[in-house]
């Protein structure tokens, strides 16, 4: 059986790589999903030549035509979400339906943002000096460099690629190499949507690789990047050196705080959504636990009990809550992150190992048990540093006051949570919770499509993401006068 190859797009050509790489399924290693191709420096430097030869007429073109054009992208996404939600769900790990969850929220990306493109307001005042008129517009910026992670593979490109065309800028999309299958397939979508060639270019490869030389090139007006600190803090000195304007989102070390007066049922479901689902590697999963006394005891049982019941398996099968951490390397870490824990004297309340289970088919895959410390101190590594997996640490304080401040100590500043049936309390953390995002009652989790996403000190850096406030980084702002 011939394996099936897929190409990078560039100048609206479907183009071979240097070589090609596995795309394996991670719920059964056997499964191969296809050959994606390799890119090169030069294939980043041809597809930005193709965008900056399309960026004259796209950023000039009529509104009329880039809603057209973004609409009929959500459009075919939305109707094909379950068959886009299951190859998710094969390489990425995450459930079947947190697959097609993540799909229809790229759709209604799209079209959000083709709505967008009629938006497109401005300002028009009176000078301080008599006869004078002032014009304040946004203009696009140029070619955008798209760097994206594994974790969401369709959603995020999605958040970056629709304000990006939507105010007229033209893309190379860099997506991670674990995870090419779903961008790849957005990346057909927008071929044939109408959108002339070269506004939009996939490069598929090495982030070393290719995100080096999309952050090299000089024709790249700006850099949007999700992805880990060490390389966000990298990209934002080149780009800040060479000019560029930058967007950063990074890592999360984000806390959930649950009061004495909580719904206890409530604070346990919200924290298990928070803590494991997607197999924790969300950038706004929540890894610290911050429990006040009184409800301590009856939150670790109660939350003992429902980790228990949860099912850990192939990412598309029926009845499977957890699928399989996304890669070998991802799994190491994970596990070694639980031997530090262990080391520096927390205490393992549920899980801590690889899951000696396999699928329904009987293929292994990298399935780790949801896992639990309890005992734990803010100064633990477990507590200051991300892990990304199916891990979480209990941190036992006196009460609200020590709750929040347990809560801010952290170089992160993603999403925060409080569980509590407390007016003041809750009104009182929403001001003074030191993230982007706030949750009340509800997990860390899970945020809107159509308002802004980001977090402060280490998990972001320059404007915010998504809704209205994409324009921020999207666009250019000019200021004409004219003389009346």
């Amino acid at each position: 059986m011939n394996m099936p190859t897929y190409d990078n797009l560039i100048g609206g050509q479907w183009v071979t790589g240097t070589c090609t790489t596995s795309n394996i399924n991670p719920s059964d290693l056997s499964d191969v999903m296809g050959e994606y191709a390799q890119g090169d420096a030069s294939d980043v430097n041809a597809a930005v030549a193709a965008a900056v030869a399309a960026f004259p007429a796209w950023s000039t073109s009529g509104i009329q035509a880039r809603h057209d054009a973004l609409d009929k992208i959500a459009n075919e996404i939305l109707a094909r979400k379950e068959e886009l939600g299951d190859l998710l769900a094969r390489e990425e790990g995450k459930t079947r339906p947190e697959g097609i969850g993540e799909v229809a929220r790229a759709g209604q990306i799209f079209k959000f943002f083709a709505g967008e493109c009629l938006r497109l307001a401005g300002e028009t005042l009176p000078s301080v000096r008599p006869g004078i008129g002032v014009e304040i517009t946004r203009e696009p910026i140029g070619v955008v460099g798209l760097i994206t992670p594994w974790n969401f593979p369709i959603a995020i490109p999605a958040w970056k690629i629709a304000p990006a065309l939507a105010f007229g800028n033209c893309v190379v999309l860099k997506p991670a190499d674990l995870v090419p299958g779903s961008a790849w397939a957005l990346a057909e979508i927008i071929h044939r949507s109408g959108i002339p060639a070269g506004v939009f270019n996939l490069v598929m490869g090495r982030g070393s690789v290719i995100g080096s030389a999309l952050v090299q090139n000089a024709d790249v007006a700006a850099i949007s990047f999700t992805g880990s600190v060490g390389v966000g803090r990298g990209i934002a000195e080149a780009c800040v050196k060479s000019g560029k304007k930058v967007q950063l989102e990074m890592g999360g070390k984000n806390p959930q705080v649950v009061l004495d007066d909580a719904d206890l049922q409530q604070a346990v479901e919200l924290s298990v959504q928070s803590c494991f689902y997607s197999t924790g590697q969300r950038c706004t999963a929540s890894s610290r636990l911050i429990v006040t006394d009184r409800i301590y005891p009856a939150f670790i049982a109660a939350l003992q009990e429902r980790m228990a019941r949860i099912k850990v398996g192939d990412a598309r099968a029926t009845g499977t809550d957890m699928g399989p951490v996304v890669s070998q390397a991802q799994l190491e870490q994970d596990l070694s992150y639980v031997e530090i824990a262990r080391h520096e004297g927390a205490v393992v309340a549920a899980g801590g190992d690889r899951v000696a289970c396999h699928t329904d088919s009987g293929k292994a895959g990298f399935f780790m048990a949801p896992t639990l410390f309890v005992d734990t101190t803010p100064a633990m590594r477990i507590n200051r540093e991300e892990v990304f997996g199916p891990v979480a640490s209990v941190i036992r304080v006196r009460d609200y006051d020590e709750a929040l401040a347990v809560a801010n100590d952290t170089p992160f500043g993603l999403s925060a949570g409080i569980a509590t049936t407390s007016l003041k309390h809750a009104t009182h953390f929403k001001r003074h919770a030191q993230a982007g995002m706030v949750m009340v009652n509800l997990p860390t989790a899970g945020v809107d499509y159509h308002v802004p996403f980001g977090g402060r000190k280490g998990s972001s850096y320059g404007p915010r993401e998504q809704g209205r406030h994409a324009q921020e980084f999207y666009t250019s702002v000019k200021t004409a006068y004219t003389l009346a």
